[in-house]
């Protein structure tokens, strides 16, 4: 199988058979061991403030994180000589977000979100990315850099 096949298939299975992401709205729309995209739309279950209508801080760290986890699972799958499934698996089973850092830098407002992910380092046992928040005008609501186990 090939590595954007893999993607392809780990996307399928990250915006359909993960309940929290499901919950959130979120969807993967692309990656690769380079960059990832995410994209979700408002709903008023996302409020974080009622009185400014903005989204919660809690969704927008998810957001953030899932782009920045879905890049590094890129990493790991790009290192692998095995592209078996069964490899494929044992070496998801290590990633874990470590630390994630979310700067605020606007108020959570629009209809449509995108969340970009960039590889900053991907060692043999950590990736560090780099993840930020647009809405559809492309104000750019947040930032964080996220620190994961990967091998």
């Amino acid at each position: 199988m090939q590595q954007e096949q893999i993607f392809q298939q780990m996307a399928h299975f990250w915006n359909t058979g993960m309940p929290f992401n499901q919950l959130l709205g979120l969807t993967i729309v692309q990656f690769n061991a380079q960059e990832a995209e995410v994209r979700f739309d408002w709903q008023d279950k996302l409020i974080g403030n009622p009185v400014q209508k903005i989204l919660h801080g809690g969704v927008t760290a998810s957001a953030l994180d899932l782009a920045g986890g879905v890049v590094a699972a890129a990493n790991i799958i790009e290192q692998l000589d095995d592209l078996s499934i069964e490899n494929i698996e044992r070496n998801m089973r290590k990633l874990s977000t470590i630390d994630l850092r979310t700067d605020f830098l606007r108020p959570g407002r629009g209809q449509h979100f995108v969340v970009t992910a960039r590889i900053i380092r991907s060692g043999s046992k950590v990736a560090v990315a780099r993840m930020e928040l647009h809405n559809e005008e492309n104000v750019h609501i947040a930032f964080g850099t996220g620190t994961y186990m990967v091998g």
